[in-house]
């Protein structure tokens, strides 16, 4: 009892199996097994060594995102999709894991921090030592890449990220010796070529798209030629500044320059409200003329209408049609006359004066 009780206290305190004390004590069982055994037992041991290390050596995975580029005896044989897959063993078959579903970049005069791809910047490895290395962050200046000279021989600060993919992952491993590299170069060349076509306003202000796009298209057209196997997607430009002793005056000349955008803007919204309304009133007084018109020609036109009417009745009886035009005449003249005397023709001395408007005003 008390043995199964100090095994028991053994087996709780021990807590999981080591790792180490188990490979232990598999070496020293295969040692007395090989020390007890013959020949036959030695061998039988080597071939099932020989077997494991096969099998695990003949066994790869390919991630979802990539492809595998197989070698036998460091020549090309074939690519191998995602998934799980078999191999000639023992270094005979080479493995080559290539990234083509992922986009790749890198960074021209900026470095985006923890960053895992090594060629997504510029190593500093040979250039810095270690422990400057750790206080030290990657500038254009110092390495050079962004200082660009313009085509009216200005300098200009370049910073630009181009986006690639791995489009033949046998070209891209065989064909250059460091493709990411070399497409390095090819960028920071095209770039400097297309910079060099523009003057310094254009670069930092209105060309950046025309940059970018003949950017893009001169570097995967050397890509090509240089059958570096890779696909670019888009170049980028960030930012663009001119050199730190003349920044400050061109922080003015852009507010100058913004300003007048600014009064040039405001000017054409004024124009775009007051042409508008004025060609508004003035069609509203041409139409307005124009129904003037109109109606006094239609007026006219009626005047005329009538008085040659009334001619022809004045031709059928004059002395009726004279009297009728008197009587009309009269009274829109009498009411208009504020003293009235009445004159009997017939009458040989002063007639009575009757004050009619007294009487009017009276009443």
């Amino acid at each position: 009892m008390s043995s199964d009780n100090t095994n028991n206290t053994n087996k709780t305190e021990s807590g999981p199996p080591d790792i180490n004390n188990l490979a232990g004590g598999l070496f020293r069982k295969c040692q007395v097994l090989l020390s007890n055994g013959g020949k036959k037992s030695k061998w039988i041991f080597l071939a099932l060594i020989l077997l494991a290390g096969a099998f695990y050596t003949a066994v790869y995975t390919v991630p979802s995102d990539s492809v595998a580029v197989v070698l036998r005896f460091g020549k090309f044989n074939t690519i191998s999709s995602a998934g799980l897959h078999l191999k000639l063993p023992l270094g005979i078959d080479q493995v080559n894991i290539v990234p083509t579903k992922r986009q790749l970049k890198q960074e021209f005069g900026f470095a985006t921090p923890g960053a895992t791809d090594p060629k997504q910047n510029i190593s500093l490895n040979n250039i810095f030592s270690a422990s400057d290395r750790r206080n030290l962050e990657l500038s254009r200046n110092q390495v050079g890449e962004t200082q660009m000279v313009t085509g009216d021989l200005n300098t200009a600060l370049v910073e630009w990220v181009i986006q690639y993919r791995i489009a033949d992952p046998k070209n891209y491993l065989f064909e250059v010796r460091d493709p990411a590299g070399t497409l390095r170069y090819v960028s920071e060349s095209v770039m400097r070529e297309v910079v060099g076509d523009r003057t310094v306003d254009e670069v930092i202000t209105i060309g950046r798209q025309e940059i970018e796009v003949e950017a893009l298209k001169k570097m995967q057209a050397l890509a090509t030629k240089y059958v570096m196997g890779i696909s670019i997607d888009q170049v980028q430009l960030k930012n663009i500044n001119p050199p730190k002793p003349v920044q400050a005056s061109f922080n003015e000349v852009n507010q100058a320059q913004q300003e007048k955008e600014k009064l040039i803007n405001e000017a054409r919204r004024d124009y775009n409200r007051i042409i508008p309304l004025a060609e508004g009133e003035r069609d509203q007084r041409i139409r307005e003329a124009d129904g003037y018109r109109i109606k006094r020609i239609n007026e006219a036109e009626g005047d005329v209408l009538r008085f040659n009417a009334l001619y022809n009745q004045f031709k059928l009886a004059p002395e009726v049609t004279r009297r009728r035009i008197y009587v009309e005449t009269m009274q829109k003249v009498m009411p208009t006359i504020n003293k009235k005397i009445i004159i009997d023709s017939g009458t040989l001395g002063i007639l009575p004066l009757l004050d009619l408007t007294s009487i009017e005003g009276s009443k």
